[in-house]
């Protein structure tokens, strides 16, 4: 399925598969009475058994619950913090949103730390609301990131590197050994012994945007020898 879209472009595909079957509607795709029309222009994707979404290349991060972003805390407001995540405005943060916070024992926020954290409400008509815990209320990855680099890329390509068939992330972790935190809103950070690893790493990730896996896994064949050039 390859079909390109406009915005306000009905979709007659997914109108006749939602006539007998169930339908997950993914970003780029709204339901407008008993018609399905899409919302940003795009190409028409399908994921078995029945859902659908538009992919397109953009900067402008549109917040989707369950998606981890990474954010900078840019103000402290009572029991909330403001933290910036690239969308068309900040989201929320409770104190209360990290693994064993209580009133007493409140987690040590700074403003300009870099969090990777959990979109729990992501609506058109709700400001975006994060929490840096997992749906068991245990920190995993989630919370402050110290040190490292991060640097600003295109959705598209943190799609594609968190793509299950790119061998990408684990032909460099072969490598060396570096932590890295991707956000869904186009940020990566990452985290090497040195700060030439660093950049390295970070220089590899964005060299591989506009390259097919097919040539990313040949580049991962000889990465050990270019990858400091």
């Amino acid at each position: 399925m390859s079909a390109v879209l406009v915005p306000g472009e009905a979709v007659s595909e997914i109108e006749e598969v939602a006539k007998t079957k169930k339908v997950v509607l993914g970003p780029g795709l709204r339901r407008t009475n008993d018609s399905v029309l899409a919302c940003k222009a795009g190409v028409l994707c399908k994921k078995a058994p029945n859902m659908f979404w538009i992919d397109s290349y953009q900067r402008r991060y549109v917040p989707v619950r369950g998606e981890c972003v990474l954010g900078v805390v840019t103000q402290k407001a009572g029991d909330i913090f403001r933290v910036d995540i690239g969308a068309h405005e900040q989201a929320c943060l409770s104190y209360l949103a990290f693994e064993g916070a209580t009133k007493k024992n409140r987690p040590d926020i700074q403003l300009g730390d870099l969090l990777y954290a959990r979109l729990v409400v992501a609506s058109r008509d709700l400001e975006p609301e994060l929490v840096c815990v997992n749906s068991h209320g245990k920190k995993e990855k989630l919370g402050v990131l110290n040190d490292g680099f991060v640097f600003n890329c295109s959705i598209n390509l943190v799609r594609k590197i968190l793509n299950k068939n790119c061998p990408l992330l684990q032909a460099l972790q072969r490598e060396m050994p570096f932590e890295v935190a991707v956000g869904m809103n186009g940020r990566i950070w990452i985290k090497a012994k040195t700060m030439r690893e660093t950049i390295a790493v970070g220089n590899a990730i964005l060299a591989t945007e506009f390259v097919s896996n097919d040539d990313i896994r040949k580049l991962c064949e000889n990465i050990g020898n270019i990858l400091f050039t």
